[in-house]
């Protein structure tokens, strides 16, 4: 799949940040040395997509870098699952995952002002780890009084609510993580859902 068909598959590809590069390929490819490519593993910070990308041969990549997987220096990017990382990428996965929401919080404390009933019986804010009826129910109660500012401001209002942004980024890298749950918030599935 080339990076222009998954962007047209998924709509445009978001910025990402390296996970891990492989500059002499994967180590599972049986092909000899000199057919190999160049792979990196990287987190689409929009949607939370995990992607593997083949990179030109004379690049210059590094892991943390903030990249544009459909742009120079990758030849094409598959969107793939956790299981496809390789160890270097899936230990640096948390670090990512916490850079970019603490990059982005407004974006992850508008959940909490905006997050609404899935069911009868299930709100988007009970799939955080660690809120169960209560919790949710003061989060609802304090953010009808004022809408939340950021994480500090969720944490001094609401108690028992500790490390707020903890909570989404254990929540993001389950959604990562699990194949097979029914409701996801954050990550988007490698098959689009």
């Amino acid at each position: 799949m080339t990076t222009a068909e998954s962007d047209d598959e998924a709509g445009s590809v978001s910025p990402a940040v390296v996970l891990d590069f492989l500059p002499h390929g994967r180590s599972d490819d049986d092909r000899p040395q000199y057919r190999k490519q160049p792979v990196a593993y990287a987190l689409g910070v929009g949607e939370f997509q995990l992607y593997e990308l083949v990179v030109s041969d004379d690049a210059d990549v590094t892991i943390g870098d903030r990249i544009d997987p459909s742009g120079e220096p990758f030849d094409h990017a598959n969107g793939i699952t956790y299981d496809d990382l390789s160890s270097g990428a899936a230990s640096e996965l948390d670090y990512a995952v916490e850079e970019v929401v603490e990059a982005d919080e407004q974006r992850f404390v508008d959940f909490y002002n905006d997050a609404q009933p899935i069911t009868l019986r299930l709100h988007q804010l009970n799939l955080l780890p660690g809120i169960g009826k209560k919790l949710r129910n003061t989060i609802l109660d304090e953010r009808k009084r004022q809408p939340f500012t950021s994480f500090a401001d969720l944490e001094g209002r609401v108690s028992g609510l500790h490390d707020p942004e903890g909570i989404i980024v254990e929540r993001i890298i389950e959604e990562l993580r699990e194949t097979d749950l029914k409701y996801r918030t954050f990550a988007r599935r490698e098959d689009g859902e």
